[in-house]
């Protein structure tokens, strides 16, 4: 159908516009994407942390992770002193047996699952922090960005 003039209904403009419009729409899906991705997945079930001898179960819904040295004068008193409204996974870079607190459980592993965790979560300095939260049974997703503590006394100064 044609109106006056000879232009068509379907216009070069119109064309264009919903062209823009779909690109909108795939650029918010793609940034929403790897958004999404940006977090990472644990599954206890597949890699083995230790609690002294016992292979570490998760049974709570969140947890805050520490990633830190033992070796660090201190930082393994001031973590099982540590009282938060979730409960601590520590684990050692150092990977020494230390005896859990009724708010943290400290945690150890092998080299290579030692290797796999700080590449997985891309952990570049020690003290660091996240919180994970529960997906399914033992698998769990990655619930905050990784943040470096100044010190581990700034931790429980939070509100």
């Amino acid at each position: 159908m044609a109106r006056k003039g000879g232009k068509s209904l379907f216009s070069l403009s119109t064309l264009l516009a919903s062209f823009f419009g779909a690109a909108m729409i795939a650029g918010a899906f793609a940034y929403f994407n790897y958004k999404f991705s940006e977090y990472k997945f644990i599954n206890f079930k597949d890699w083995a942390f230790y609690e002294k001898s016992d292979i570490f179960i998760p049974k709570e819904e969140r947890y805050i992770v520490v990633f830190y040295s033992s070796k660090n004068k201190g930082s393994m008193q001031r973590l099982a002193r540590l009282n938060l409204n979730n409960p601590i996974i520590a684990i050692d870079y150092y990977n020494k047996v230390r005896q859990n607190t009724d708010t943290t459980t400290f945690l150890r592993s092998g080299t290579n699952t030692s290797l796999k965790f700080i590449q997985r979560f891309n952990i570049y300095e020690v003290p660091s922090i996240f919180f994970i939260k529960k997906i399914k049974d033992t698998l769990y997703k990655q619930d905050s960005m990784i943040r470096k503590l100044d010190n581990l006394d700034a931790l429980s100064a939070r509100p």
